[in-house]
Order: C-alpha cells, then sequence, then structure tokens
C-alpha cells in the first residue's frame, strides 16, 4: 500500500511540476480568475492555475497520509544475541569453532620460511633508494 501511494505521489509531483512550468510568470498564481471562457488566453491561465492548486493539495494529503503510514508501520525488531557482551559475573564459557584458517593442523610442524631478500637500491650516486617489492 505504501508504495503504491508513493507512486501516485511522484506522479502528482510530476503533473504539479508541469503544469507549473507551462504557467506564465506574471504573478497571481494561486489566487484564482474570473470564469470567463475556458479557450481563451485567461481562461488556460486559470484552468493552469486551478490544476496546480488541486494538485498540490493532492500532494500534500497524500505526503500526510504517507507520514501516518511510514509511523504506523509495525516491524518486528529482533536482537542479534551472537554480538551480545558476555556478563563479567557469569561463568565464561569458550567455543570451540575449528582450526583457524591458516593455521597449522594440531602436530603439524610448522613450515620453514624463506630468507627475507635484501632490498633492491637504484644505482645513483647519492647512495641508492631501496625499493618496495
Amino acid at each position: 500500500m505504501f508504495t503504491f501511494i508513493l507512486v501516485i505521489q511522484a506522479l502528482v509531483a510530476l503533473v504539479m511540476i508541469t503544469v507549473i512550468l507551462m504557467q506564465r510568470s506574471e504573478g497571481g498564481g494561486l489566487t484564482g480568475g474570473s470564469p470567463s471562457g475556458l479557450m481563451t488566453a485567461r481562461g488556460a491561465a486559470d484552468f493552469l492555475t486551478r490544476t496546480t492548486s488541486i494538485s498540490a493539495t493532492i500532494f500534500v494529503i497524500l505526503s500526510i497520509l504517507l507520514a501516518a503510514l511510514a509511523a504506523n508501520t509495525n516491524r518486528g525488531s529482533r536482537i542479534d544475541a551472537s554480538l551480545a557482551q558476555p556478563n563479567p559475573s557469569s561463568p565464561s564459557r569458550s567455543i570451540n569453532l575449528g582450526p583457524t584458517p591458516g593455521a597449522p593442523a594440531p602436530g603439524a610442524t610448522a613450515p620453514a620460511t624463506a630468507p627475507t631478500p635484501a632490498p633492491v637500491t637504484t644505482g645513483n650516486q647519492s647512495g641508492g633508494v631501496p625499493l618496495a617489492q
């Protein structure tokens, strides 16, 4: 329901923007006018003004409705207990999750590490600058 009303409000906003941009910038926007003929220039201006006021009213009503719907949505909140800190007064428990990735298996010997090579320097006369490898 919320998404449907949100789409309707977006369409009303597009209509309102279009109608506002079609009006002449002479002022007197929402003040109304005389009901003389619809096909004259003044009649078209009255039609645009009336359409602007109606679309603005619908936009405000939909905004209030969407705010009320958003405030009344009861999403169940679930607390993730896996991140809870242990209580210091309770006995500590350890959980064995298996071997750590990259760690040697129990009883296995650690592999020998290769010696670290000396840093490579440039052949300039100022003593050389080591390059990162």
